[in-house]
């Protein structure tokens, strides 16, 4: 190995000790290391910069924008409550809902999709008496299932598609990865209602639990007139006498007051509702000038008003809270929302809420005001997956919803034609949908996940990087070593099962870039197919079920539906194993 290669493999492992720990957003820890490599002249200014101007991503980028103009309307919704209004056993709904909700996900992105259904979902299972956890993993399953049908199903597919043209090579079809697509959906929704839905656990979700336990940690002060801190801010309190406690809002003269701010003044007959372990809470109990109500008749419910609600939210990959408590992130200055409490692994972490660390998938319960869901459905930082007073359908507006879907078809046609790339054609579709007024400049942007972006355009730049100092060659060769005795089925399997590694501890998409140049290198040394081996790859980094963080909508779904990290691996080994048996054989079959 080159002192080049070992720098590049020491730089790589880094990168993926950094994604694997979460130090920090997944875009910004590959973005650092493009700029590392572009900075000791690994690669070059261009390369550091094609990921940036690559088909494939800039595809995913429009996509982002269609996706989100045709679920505006609220089509999707609007279809799920009509084949939910008939409710005939469990099993039988699920058939219903699931089988085209993976259609869905062939043709929209699956992530805003399992956003929008968690909560519709979820409100059925509670009004009909069944579990939220016996649906929501089974919904993410069936979207990333779905998305493996076709060229757009995912951002996955997308990128290597963007991989190969770059390359100088034939891109993907539309319909091309179908073939393998097409089969694992369908065994994956037989496995998911029958083996999977025994294998799914019985549980409430983390809103449920919480407002079940939270009680025991709820509490309400009154202000006393020999109270010291009389007349004075509420942050002196809170540093002193009320330390630890988390004030959710104050009662004066039945006026709420919310949020309750650091210079909010203390009077005297103000009531604090306020939530702390019960060391805290009896503590303050011990206060000269406060007379504690331990059984307050305050409950999570009765927080809500036409000003505020309630709302239940998941910390992304991408979030800027990641690493930071409560406190240390400002959170209640920077979103106007005040956390009641935070769930993890299906369990209620007890201590400070301001003081808690917040990781991915973390779920936490927010008193805010009622333009939260507005103002930061499409936030980077969380998943807003529920509130106590759901929006309604939009009824109204779904014939714009249809018209987008149909113009979406359209679009899909003429690049299975051959009559446009599917670049031009997503081009095309945002300009008409602006040009029609189906959405405007500030909806468009607010529907491009940036840090998706970023993340995919970055990783473009490592890969180079793999190419560029001879370690994709090293790892291929090594590879081969130890796959070549097996023959041509061993080798798409060792790379399977690598992508897929790679996929559950990294990135769906991140994972796919790293293991593009490797099964390059592979078909070039064994004289094989290109393109069966980077279909390999695309089904691969796309099917992650073993761990709720190796793909976004798993994360989506973990809290609200009460899971524990096993319940990925219980339910998700058996459907990744079955995954990766069908998806070898049948590309081994059409390409070798």
């Amino acid at each position: 190995m080159t002192a080049e290669m070992i720098f590049v493999a020491l730089m790589i492992v880094l990168m993926l000790l950094g994604l694997l720990f979460e130090v920090a957003r997944a875009d910004l820890i590959v973005f650092f290391f493009l700029v590392v490599f572009l900075l000791t002249g690994i690669i070059s200014t261009e390369q550091a910069l094609s990921g940036f101007s690559n088909e494939g991503m800039l595809t995913v980028l429009l996509l982002f924008i269609v996706a989100g103009a045709i679920q505006k309307h609220g089509i999707i919704e609007n279809y799920i409550d009509r084949l939910l209004s008939d409710h005939r056993g469990t099993k039988r709904s699920m058939i219903k809902l699931l089988a085209p909700i993976s259609l869905f996900s062939g043709f929209l992105n699956n992530t805003p999709i399992v956003v929008t259904l968690t909560p519709i979902l979820k409100n059925w299972c509670q009004q009909n008496g069944i579990a939220p956890s016996k649906f929501l993993i089974p919904l993410s399953y069936v979207t990333i299932l779905g998305g493996t049908i076709t060229l757009i199903g995912t951002s996955t597919n997308l990128v290597v598609h963007g991989l190969l043209i770059q390359s100088g090579r034939e891109g993907f079809g539309f319909f091309q990865l179908s073939v393998v697509g097409l089969p694992i959906a369908v065994a994956g929704l037989i496995y998911i209602f029958t083996l999977g839905y025994r294998l799914l656990p019985d549980t409430l979700g983390a809103k449920e639990q919480i407002r079940k336990e939270v009680k025991e940690f709820l509490a309400e002060a009154v202000i006393e007139k020999d109270y010291e801190h009389v007349n004075g801010r509420i942050v002196e309190a809170v540093n002193n006498s009320l330390k630890g406690i988390y004030i959710i809002e104050m009662i004066r003269n039945d006026t709420r007051i919310f949020p309750v701010t650091p210079n909010t003044v203390i009077e005297e007959g103000d009531h604090l509702l306020f939530s702390g372990t019960l060391n805290t809470i009896a503590s303050v109990q011990k206060q000269k000038g406060i007379t504690l109500k331990t059984g307050t008749d305050q409950t999570l419910d009765s927080l809500k008003d036409d000003k505020y609600e309630l709302i239940e939210a998941v910390i992304s990959h991408e979030s800027g809270l990641v690493g930071k408590s409560v406190k240390s992130a400002r959170f209640r200055s920077k979103y106007n929302a005040g956390v009641i409490a935070v769930h993890r692994n299906n369990e209620r972490i007890k201590g400070r809420v301001g003081e808690i660390m917040l990781k991915p998938g973390d779920t936490i319960l927010l008193l805010a005001g009622n333009d939260f869901m507005e103002t930061h459905m499409h936030s980077i930082d969380f998943y807003v997956v529920t509130s106590l007073s759901p929006p309604e359908p939009l009824h109204q507006s779904s014939a714009k919803g249809w018209a987008g879907l149909a113009l979406l078809l359209v679009m899909i046609a003429s690049v299975t034609l051959g009559f446009l790339s599917m670049f031009e054609a997503m081009l095309i579709a945002v300009i008409l949908l602006m040009l029609f007024k189906f959405i405007d400049a500030d909806e468009m942007l607010s529907y491009i996940q940036f840090n998706v972006i970023l993340l995919i355009a970055s990783a473009f730049g490592v890969g180079a990087a793999m190419m560029e100092s001879g370690l994709a060659q090293f790892l291929a060769e090594n590879m081969l070593m130890i796959a070549r005795p097996l023959g041509v089925l061993g080798i798409i399997a060792i790379l399977y099962i690598m992508t897929n590694i790679f996929t559950e501890l990294i990135t769906n998409t991140g994972a796919a870039v790293l293991m593009f140049p490797i099964a390059m290198e592979m078909a070039t040394q064994m004289d094989m197919d290109y393109m069966g081996l980077t279909v390999t790859i695309a089904i691969a980094a796309s099917a992650s079920f073993i761990t709720p963080i190796g793909y976004q909508t798993n994360l989506i779904v973990y809290g609200p539906g009460g899971y524990k990290f096993t319940d990925y691996i219980k339910v998700g080994a058996p459907l990744s194993l079955m995954t990766m048996v069908i998806s070898t054989l049948i590309i081994y079959t059409v390409w070798f």
